[in-house]
């Protein structure tokens, strides 16, 4: 059980800071919070037969959320909520992974990993591979 003094009361000012908490729980006390845990991006990757034969290193999108460049987090000056975050002092960024296929992947096949970001909470994403005929 995490101790109180790490509730999150911090991120009343401050929406982004939530993150960077969440982050230093799973660092110090490799806890979760539940919604962090099972959220997961999924992706696919169309392939030929072709190309899932010989096998391959491909690009794909991954949406992960950050904090607000334009505001820092804060959702906002005084008043006035960030335009760009709408208030909410997050953001999604697409980060371009690169995949390596190995050559032979069956229609289905799916690859799991973590995606970690300087900015960013981690996110896990899988990967669906579909073979076109």
């Amino acid at each position: 059980m995490l101790p109180e003094c790490f509730t999150d009361e911090i991120a009343v000012d401050f929406p982004s800071v939530g993150l960077v908490v969440d982050r230093m729980r799973d660092a110090f006390f490799g806890e979760h919070r539940a919604e962090l845990v099972d959220e997961v991006v999924k992706r696919e990757l169309l392939l030929s037969s072709r190309e899932a034969c010989g096998g391959l290193v491909a690009a794909v999108d991954v949406p992960i959320q950050g904090t607000c460049a334009r505001c820092g987090g804060r959702g906002g000056g005084w008043n006035e909520p960030c335009g760009s975050c709408l208030g909410s002092g997050l953001a999604v960024f697409h980060q371009r992974i690169r995949i390596s296929v190995p050559p032979g992947v069956a229609d289905g096949s799916r690859v799991r990993f973590r995606l970690s970001s300087l900015h960013a909470a981690s996110v896990r994403v899988e990967v669906r591979i579909l073979v076109s005929q």
